[in-house]
């Protein structure tokens, strides 16, 4: 396909689909990787899971340790996060995809417009009775302060961090919207995701089936790696800098 074909006469659209690897280098574990979280201790899949969390206190008392605990919380931008950073303020159009919730991305200077939180965001809670948000700060000033499982102090109902649990649906907006620039996009980029998770995993798909090209960024195989133009298997933090500004010296 020519770059005239592609590209329309216009700026190629860039899509990031970025998952937990590239946050491991924030200090941040990813969930299946050798490493993983859950590989480590299946246990703690019941903490972020919807039914356990709101059935059992104990489970709610053993999160809210657990969010207290999270090295997210003091997590700083690491050199693919800025990398992708400078490339939104590039001038190419650009939309992140995100399936992490640690708002690395913003905090690394994407503005909030351009990034879509597929499961939420930690750095918020939400109260499941009357939908009520604070941050997840305050919330943690409360445990600190002796409050096991802090209740919304709007109703009394039970408070979650403002993130997708397991069991739970996506939120059809974001989704929609993510679909939507799935198929729109000139290149997807999948940095540091299993692509094993669905629905989030089959935008890489649903990009290529639109003619995008799709370059995967993974240190392990991916369900997808035999329809990506391109699979890199460097070090996420030295190989995303130049592959972005590759992309915005050279377009897609």
């Amino acid at each position: 396909m020519s770059e005239e074909q592609t590209h329309g006469g216009r700026q190629p659209m860039v899509a990031i689909l970025s998952g937990a690897g590239i946050s491991t280098d924030s200090g941040i574990p990813d969930y299946r990787g050798p490493q993983g979280l859950w590989r480590k201790d299946p246990d703690a899949e019941k903490l972020v899971t919807y039914d356990f969390y709101m059935s059992d206190p104990e489970i709610r008392r053993r999160s809210w340790r657990m969010r207290r605990d999270n090295p997210a919380r003091y997590a700083r931008p690491n050199a693919a996060h800025e990398a992708v950073a400078r490339f939104a303020g590039s001038g190419v159009p650009v939309r992140v995809i995100t399936q992490n919730v640690d708002g690395l991305h913003q905090a690394a200077g994407v503005p909030d417009r351009k990034v879509l939180e597929l499961h939420g965001s930690s750095r918020s809670v939400v109260c499941t009775r009357c939908a009520a948000r604070s941050t997840m700060d305050a919330a943690l000033e409360r445990v600190a302060a002796g409050e096991e499982d802090p209740a919304c102090e709007e109703c009394g109902g039970i408070l979650k961090s403002a993130t997708v649990m397991f069991g739970q649906a996506l939120d059809p907006e974001v989704l929609g919207e993510a679909v939507s620039v799935a198929k729109a996009c000139d290149v997807l980029i999948a940095v540091g995701s299993s692509l094993q998770v669905q629905p989030a995993a089959s935008l890489a798909g649903l990009a290529a089936e639109h003619g995008a090209r799709l370059v995967i960024v993974n240190a392990e195989p991916t369900p997808y790696d035999d329809v990506a133009d391109e699979v890199v298997r460097e070090p996420i933090g030295e190989a995303l800098p130049p592959l972005l500004d590759s992309l915005r010296t050279n377009g897609s």
